[in-house]
């Protein structure tokens, strides 16, 4: 028995990386000292695993910002409007992740999507017609190097060209056929290069092979392989899948010449069936991915032994691996003080995991396992009794019937209420919610966590905050106002903090996108809401304006999405749990006097099944009716909001606009306003708000610019349906650009009115 690790998180394990690229963005450190922390970095993770025992380590899984942007720049795909501003090599790269404005030029980053079903976002490769694919990039075969100076070799892992095809997006004429030859040219002196290196082991991450596949899917993935392979030589191939099944090709998968075949035994709920219907061949290595690389619970070793033994009996070399990267789970428990050993001894992180993998080796191994020591402590966790049920909730839950999940009266009848009750102009202009968190904030609150200063004070402050935010919001003159969310860290951890059910960690950062590291709650038992949490912050909020002001809360299928959920009970119950306890905080906010909430789903789709055959039968068919159950309750003149962003939302629009909100902002402007002409083509009721300009780039737009973005949705959205607004929170901006930024937005808002 061997073991692998798909790919292993970058960030170091108290966020290294993110404070060395942000002070690398601030001018306050060089190229070189980023270069070097990210050298220590890669050593330190690369020795984890060695030290781990780790038989199959990665390379290439180290990024200053993103994997998929990695590749591009490895094959060349960067745009001329990039290569045009004459930048170093890594200003150019974070360029294209990040936007630039300066001497150089001033351009837009590249859209970035959630990867799959994670809440990690990609940058999306953009091919225009001149794009020349060819093997450019050095990063792959200079960090290999760098690990095998220090004695460990290393698997390189680069996205594979099937996945590349799919996850690019093509600005000129040409489409994804039309690059399939260069592509495969690419690959085939990417794969030479290895052998020149004399790399044993190339991994190729074809993540895109467990989505639904057309005959033509399969052709074009045939063709990709037999053209790479048959320029291999003496390097081996893993082709690595993960997050799902690859049902629609395994048969013409296993009969390809691939060294080893990566699955996933996790999320791939037909892994065991096609192994079972259609065996494995014994000449190759089955890389079982049996350890969850996405969620945070220790692994039963019982049923994983049980599966491996299964596996040996029926002749299949297999290599125990993690089910995906462990880029999407926290580093390591070691920093974790505050939760009690009862709760730790339920969970494992990254380094944990090589742990769990370094055991099942030597249980596996084991004339007799069940007697091994690791074995039974294992056991006894799972045997513990959690005492995470709450009757109460469960009571409740049972009673929830159809009737509570239908607002009346429609729609189209509410809209005219609320357009009477709001009195808001035409065009309204707002924000998403947050407002910059600056330092001083985030001190505030850290004090008040610590018990340096008291909770009248931590109030006194916020309040302060609070009130000028209002001003400034006044003065840019936005119509619909918000409080600033001074208050929050996060907008899941807050909300989980304020949530029966939930646990916290103090050091579990994980990687969302580029610098940008998220803490997620763990939901421990059943959830509920003990008090009120937004209310008293959204009604002082509300006294200091005669303007409108949001009441701004997280919807339940984001909570879910963006903390570790159980593994007990089903999602949906889960959801379930969480709207009720967020309808309570909707209706306590209406009867406080907010006219206008906005219940944010930014996640909406990451749990969306890649399959749509799986679509409504195991998620939209409760998640849409949750969402519905939070707002159900509240009078025709309240107005609802939601908030949606960076995922592929044109898919599913029907079931968007059957959650049933007055209002929904969504990101739009890193994607080109793309989901404009699936709003118009499927008869979006909702009035929308597409983001009109990036808040994750740090770069002011202009009038001209805002103005031209709205007159492109004038010509798809009706204009009463029409809310001007940024395309996402604006916490981690800067407040001179944002305050810049929104007089812009005003200003553009004003100049569209007097041209109608």
């Amino acid at each position: 028995m061997q073991t692998s690790v798909i790919g292993f998180p970058r960030i170091g394990t108290l966020r290294e990386l993110k404070f060395a690229s942000e002070k690398y963005f601030r001018k306050e450190i060089d190229t070189d000292e980023l270069f070097q922390v990210a050298k220590t970095l890669r050593e330190t993770h690369w020795n984890t695993q060695k030290n781990a025992g780790i038989d199959y380590i990665s390379s290439n899984d180290f990024s200053y910002y993103d994997m998929v942007l990695d590749t591009a720049v490895l094959f060349n795909i960067i745009p001329k409007r990039y290569q045009e501003l004459h930048l170093s090599e890594l200003d150019t790269y974070f360029a294209m992740s990040r936007g630039y404005q300066g001497e150089a030029g001033d351009v837009k980053a590249l859209a970035m999507k959630k990867w799959f079903n994670t809440n990690y976002h990609y940058i999306v490769p953009e091919i225009e017609n001149d794009t020349e694919i060819r093997l450019a990039g050095t990063k792959v075969f200079d960090e290999y190097k760098e690990a095998k100076a220090l004695g460990i070799e290393t698997k390189p892992v680069v996205i594979g060209a099937y996945t590349m095809l799919k996850l690019c997006r093509y600005t000129g004429e040409k489409s994804s056929d039309d690059y399939a030859s260069s592509i495969i040219s690419a690959y085939q002196d990417f794969v030479k290069k290895c052998e020149e290196y004399q790399i044993s082991w190339i991994q190729f991450d074809e993540p895109s092979l467990v989505r639904d596949m057309e005959k033509a899917d399969i052709e074009l993935f045939k063709k990709i392989y037999h053209d790479i392979l048959s320029s291999t030589n003496q390097s081996k191939v893993l082709l690595q899948t993960y997050f799902g099944d690859v049902r629609d090709i395994y048969t013409e998968l296993v009969e390809m010449p691939f060294a080893g075949i990566g699955l996933d035994f996790i999320e791939g709920k037909e892994t065991n069936h096609l192994i079972e219907q259609y065996g494995f061949p014994q000449d190759k290595l089955l890389f079982a991915g049996l350890v969850n690389g996405k969620n945070i619970w220790k692994n039963h070793y019982k049923k994983t032994l049980s599966t491996l033994t299964v596996l040996q009996e029926k002749g299949i070399q297999t290599v125990l691996s993690t089910s995906c990267s462990l880029l999407h789970v926290p580093y390591t428990l070691k920093h974790e003080k505050k939760l009690t050993p009862e709760y730790l001894a339920h969970f494992a992180f990254a380094e944990e995991k090589l742990t769990e993998l370094q055991e099942l080796k030597s249980l596996f191994e084991s004339s007799d396992y069940s007697l091994e020591e690791a074995y039974q402590k294992n056991e006894k966790i799972f045997a513990t009794d959690r005492n995470c049920d709450n009757a109460d909730v469960k009571n409740r839950l049972a009673l929830i019937t159809e009737k509570d999940t239908t607002r009346l009266p429609k729609r189209t009848d509410r809209q005219a209420l609320q357009k009477k009750e709001l009195a808001l102009p035409e065009f309204p202009t707002t924000t998403i919610g947050s407002f910059p968190q600056t330092k001083d904030v985030k001190a505030n609150r850290l004090a008040y966590r610590k018990g340096e200063i008291s909770q009248a004070d931590y109030i006194a402050f916020n309040q302060k905050k609070i009130a000028d935010c209002i001003a400034l919001q006044e003065e840019i003159g936005l119509d619909v106002l918000v409080h600033g969310e001074y208050e929050r860290n996060d907008m899941v951890e807050y909300f989980g903090e304020s949530l029966g059910g939930f646990l916290f960690t103090e050091k579990a950062w994980v990687q969302s996108y580029g610098t940008r590291c998220v803490k997620p709650p763990i939901i421990w038992g059943d959830v509920s809401r003990e008090k009120p949490i937004t209310v008293d912050w959204s009604v002082y909020a509300q006294s200091l304006t005669d303007k409108v002001v949001k009441g701004m809360l997280t919807g339940p299928v984001t909570i879910l999405n963006w903390s570790f959920p159980r593994e007990d009970i089903t999602i949906k119950e889960s959801i379930s749990q969480i709207a009720l306890a967020i309808r309570d905080e909707v209706l306590d906010l209406e009867k406080n006097g907010i006219k206008m909430i906005q219940i944010d789903e930014a996640a909406l789709r990451e749990k969306l099944p890649l399959r749509k055959s799986d679509w409504h039968t195991e998620y939209l068919d409760f998640a849409i009716p949750a969402f519905r159950l939070t707002h159900s309750g509240v009078k025709p003149e309240t107005q609802i909001h939601t908030h949606m962003c960076y995922s592929e939302f044109t898919d599913i629009i029907p079931a968007i606009d059957n959650m049933d909100a007055d209002v929904i902002t969504f990101e739009a402007s890193r994607s080109d306003l793309q989901i404009l002409d699936s709003l118009r083509e499927h008869h979006f009721e909702t009035e929308v708000g597409p983001g009109v300009y990036d808040i994750h780039s740090p770069r002011v737009p202009s009038v001209d610019e805002i103005v031209a973005a709205v007159n492109i949705m004038l010509t798809k959205i009706d204009r009463e349906k029409l809310w001007i607004n940024p395309d996402c929170g604006l916490k981690t901006r800067g407040v001179s650009e944002t305050t810049a930024s929104l007089k812009n937005m005003v200003e553009a808002a004003k100049q569209i009115r007097e041209n109608a």
